[in-house]
């Protein structure tokens, strides 16, 4: 009974689905989250007549081939711009356009993040939410009042008592060809990978990258309502394939009860 294993792929690509849908929507309100989507192919095919192939007198313009199921073929995320949302806080910062925030991890490793929420540790230094620095590092004065970002990325601090507002640095973005070939390691992070290509450098507003955004912060660029759909249609197709397994077991219940 072919049908029972051909279903069987289908419950195994539909939960797969399901994951991922469910992942999107654990992550709604996650600071620059991409969502994900699961993507398929059907098997192999057994070739029981194939096309163009002669009955004796006519060729045949279609023939018979009945297919295996069905396989995940990737489950990348979708790198559209997501909503900003004000903050006011001095060092959250989101990117308009294209681009990432670098971030240097404990062991020198560069790695790349679209959540712009940034604090300052005890030595002043621009940092991610669990220590990591940005890359290149920027340190805010002791003496600083406030602190201002341009949308090019230049950050400038204004120090205690009146003076200049003093330039102490310029953030840096990143970018790739692919970005959905990054290999999101969690923690907002993403990793370098050979499907991503070559990773290019630049400062805000530059050509082929976005402005950055301060006191604002990208939100998540998942949609409730179309989660919510999408999760309907995986759910009613498991039920689908698992309806095929049980109308598979019924006919075997039939041929096995034909003596009788």
């Amino acid at each position: 009974m072919r049908a029972m294993y051909i279903a069987a792929t289908g419950l195994a690509a539909q939960q797969l689905n399901v994951e991922v849908i469910a992942n999107n929507l654990a992550n709604v309100s996650t600071i620059g989250f991409k969502r994900g989507i699961a993507n398929f192919q059907d098997l192999l095919y057994q070739t029981l007549k194939a096309p163009g192939s002669s009955n004796g007198t006519r060729t045949l313009p279609v023939g018979i081939q009945v297919g295996s199921g069905v396989r995940p073929e990737s489950a990348h995320r979708i790198f559209t711009q997501g909503e900003f949302r004000r903050t006011d806080g001095e060092f959250d910062i989101a990117i308009e356009g294209r681009g990432f925030f670098q971030v240097a991890l404990d062991d020198g490793s560069i790695v790349f993040t679209r959540s712009g929420a940034f604090e300052l540790d005890k030595d002043g230094n621009i940092v991610t939410a669990e220590g990591n620095s940005i890359e290149p590092p920027i340190s805010i004065p002791a003496d600083t009042e406030s602190v201002t970002i341009s949308p090019t990325g230049i950050v400038e601090a204004l120090p205690t008592g009146g003076g200049a507002a003093v330039q102490v640095g310029t953030l840096q973005l990143a970018r790739f060809i692919n970005p959905a070939g990054l290999i999101s390691i969690g923690r907002n992070l993403y990793q370098e990978s050979l499907g991503a290509g070559e990773k290019v450098v630049g400062a805000p507003g530059d050509p082929g990258f976005g402005r950055t955004l301060q006191k604002t912060v990208e939100w998540s660029n998942v949609n409730i309502a179309e989660e919510m759909i999408n999760m309907i249609i995986a759910q009613r197709s498991y039920e689908v394939n698992s309806k095929a397994i049980q109308t598979g077991d019924d006919m075997l219940g039939v041929v096995n009860t034909l003596k009788r």
